[in-house]
């Protein structure tokens, strides 16, 4: 014999156990520890998943796998818990989809006709109804002091449950023969009628775990067992309640499973079972035509079909699709989500769309897949657009980052060069405006341009006591002294240019006939302004001597008859001058290059007389002067330069020493012998 310990009216009481109450005792244990088992392992199972409280707000995906709906030869009362916890998940699947889906449309105000489908509440407050229910009756059965048995608890619910269409048993329907008298009682469950034999109905319902146990158990050593039973550490006298039997156990899980899914958006996955045999390739027409009607599957399609295929908030769906249509698109210019969605759907041309209060509702999938096809179509220029944006973003922050960088770099390198231009500065107050030797310049300072700056102001300081027209004739000057200087001792840069002296009466008594050939040739010919002019002596390629006069203007050079002034052939352009060459003495040869041509034009200068004694003056400088820095000049410093005659090289040489020259001295410049042209001074001055 076996006991338990009870507290009645403040006294404890030991209660003796017969064998079969030890035995029930012994089963309800090992259930009970197999149950707390079980839940201490998930809640271990989530306690290492879990994730920090605040990271995700109450977000929860969760999978739950129920029981079949079991009809089977002799159903006792596991079956009647399994099929009541179908009956209630059925309950939440009608409340949710159908009863809420149609609630829905007559809350948002869209057109609808009411669809018929059969509410199975009815069932589940047969089975857990307070006070009339069948789980009350068997707890009231469970509690009654005296020994009640199976038998004696299908009298009880027979007479409470008289009448409940969806209850009967053989002595409410005597003519039914398929139930046994005393044995068996039938619901109408929403998947179908169930038979259930009473048998062990009352064993198994009772919970024989009493609080003794508990306190056993959680005095245990184990401190995983011990905090499987918390309970067990309340007071003896405070915990003498009988336990709850199974089947309000199991009523309450329903009821908290139930809480749990009805706070969130669930997502149903219906299996039928293609034939009882669990057999493959069997397939059973008329149970899948039952499952499938009892199910609720039917009128489930039926609200579907006569439904909208999408429903969705105003905003939402404005965030989707709002890119759809240039009017919504970046942002609508509106007063609500709903005009937006409204102007977005009417560019579209969607009309198979009805507006709620606060959703939209899109009848046909067709439109819903025609729209997420577009903005999927859409989707990658949008990527690229923010793509864009966020380098943009990136490129500024750099931008400013390298401004800041260089506006740094900037006010240090301005500080350097004041510091330069300091001992510049120094340097000249030293020096009398004169720097002798200049600082090392700092890194990336422009010393070349400072020393340029510094030479232009220099001379500018030389050329502010000359004046200002004489500037153009001292760049002449300064130009034929870069070529002359220290290479002809001699080349007039101690007179006065006068650059056209063929216009100069003392020098051209026929200066009036050369200005009016002048003007006509710049009309007809656009030559621009003489810049130099004089009388030559011209030796040409057939050996031959002429009087000419030679005419450089802005761009080209003439060769004019010296009693008419006209032109004689055609100019030379100024560009086609390959060099000049000169002699480094005093002689006023000239030898002008031309690579185009076969001949190039050798000439002697007649020069004017420049003081009262008669002696020549120099225009091999200003000649220079005249053609400017681009041209090559080369200053043979011997008796004897070269030229090009008839495509030949020919020899251009001074005459032998002063004595041999006087003696031979001939009336001719020129003079011609054995490829030899020979250049006598005295005589082109004569």
């Amino acid at each position: 014999m076996a006991g338990r310990v009870l507290s009645a009216g403040g006294d404890l009481v030991n209660k003796e156990h017969s064998l079969m109450d030890a035995n029930y005792t012994r089963l309800a244990l090992a259930k009970a520890a197999y149950d707390r088992l079980f839940t201490w392992i998930v809640q271990q199972i989530n306690k290492a998943i879990d994730v920090p409280s605040g990271t995700y707000k109450s977000t929860l995906i969760g999978v739950l796998d129920i029981y079949g709906f079991e009809i089977f030869e002799t159903n006792s009362f596991e079956q009647f818990c399994i099929n009541y916890c179908n009956e209630k998940l059925q309950q939440l699947f009608i409340e949710l989809v159908l009863k809420q889906e149609q609630e829905e449309y007559a809350r948002e105000g869209i057109q609808w006709t009411p669809i018929k489908y059969f509410n199975n509440r009815v069932i589940c407050e047969l089975v857990d109804a307070p006070h009339q229910g069948l789980i009350a009756i068997m707890d009231e059965a469970c509690l009654n002091p005296t020994k009640i048995s199976d038998k004696q608890l299908l009298e009880a619910m027979d007479r409470r449950l008289n009448g409940h269409k969806h209850y009967t048993s053989r002595q409410l329907a005597p003519t039914d023969k398929k139930l046994k008298h005393g044995v068996d009682f039938r619901i109408t469950h929403y998947a179908g009628d169930v038979t259930y034999a009473i048998t062990g109905f009352m064993d198994k319902n009772k919970d024989s775990l009493w609080q003794d146990l508990k306190r056993l158990l959680h005095s245990s050593q184990n401190e995983s067992l011990a905090d499987m039973w918390p309970e067990g550490g309340t007071h003896i006298q405070k915990t003498s309640k009988r336990p709850p039997s199974a089947a309000t156990l199991f009523r309450n899980s329903m009821a908290a499973l139930v809480t749990g899914l009805q706070s969130k958006e669930p997502f149903y996955v219906r299996c039928v079972k293609p034939n009882p045999y669990q057999a493959p390739t069997n397939w059973d027409d008329q149970l899948v035509r039952h499952q499938v009607a009892y199910l609720g599957l039917v009128e489930n399609v039926r609200v579907r079909r006569a439904g909208f295929a999408s429903r969705q908030r105003y905003d939402r769906f404005l965030k989707r699709y709002k890119m759809l249509s240039q009017y919504t698109w970046p942002n609508f210019r509106g007063n609500s989500d709903k005009d937006a969605v409204m102007v977005l759907l009417r560019d579209l041309h969607v009309t198979d769309v009805q507006f709620g209060h606060t959703k939209l509702f899109i009848r046909s999938a067709k439109t819903l897949h025609g729209l997420e096809a577009a903005r999927a179509e859409l989707i990658p220029s949008i990527v690229i657009l923010l793509q864009k944006l966020w380098r943009g973003t990136l490129a500024r922050m750099r931008y400013k980052k390298m401004k800041a960088a260089y506006t740094i770099y900037n006010a240090w390198k301005r500080y350097r060069l004041r510091c330069y231009i300091a001992a510049l500065q120094q340097e000249l107050q030293r020096n009398r405006n004169v720097i002798r030797t200049w600082p090392v310049a700092p890194r990336r300072v422009p010393a070349a341009l400072l020393q340029a700056a510094y030479r232009r102001w220099r001379a500018y300081l030389v050329l502010k006591p000359v004046p200002r027209d004489h500037w153009p004739q001292l760049k002449m000057k300064i130009c034929a002294a870069s070529a002359l200087r220290g290479r002809r001792a001699q080349w007039g840069q101690n007179r006065q240019w006068l650059g056209d002296y063929l216009a100069d009466n003392k020098y051209n008594p026929k200066a009036a006939t050369y200005q009016s050939q002048l003007s006509s040739l710049q009309r007809s010919q656009q030559v621009g302004r003489a810049m130099f002019s004089c009388r030559v002596h011209k030796f040409n390629r057939y050996n031959k001597l002429a009087e000419r006069c030679l005419l450089i203007t802005d761009s080209h050079i003439f060769k004019l008859d010296a009693n008419t002034f006209k032109p004689l052939k055609k100019p030379t352009a100024i560009t086609e001058v390959g060099a000049i060459r000169i002699m480094s003495t005093d002689v006023q040869l000239v030898v002008i290059s031309i690579p185009s041509a076969k001949n190039d034009l050798v000439v002697g200068l007649v020069a004017p007389t420049v003081n009262q004694t008669g002696a020549p003056g120099d225009l091999v400088g200003e000649l220079l002067g005249v053609d400017g820095p681009e041209l090559v000049v080369e200053v043979e410093s011997g008796a004897t330069t070269r030229c090009t005659l008839g495509g030949k090289t020919r020899a251009l040489q001074l005459p032998g020493p002063p004595a041999q020259a006087q003696a031979a001295q001939p009336t001719q410049p020129f003079t011609h012998a054995h490829n030899v042209i020979t250049y006598h001074p005295a005589s082109a001055r004569a």
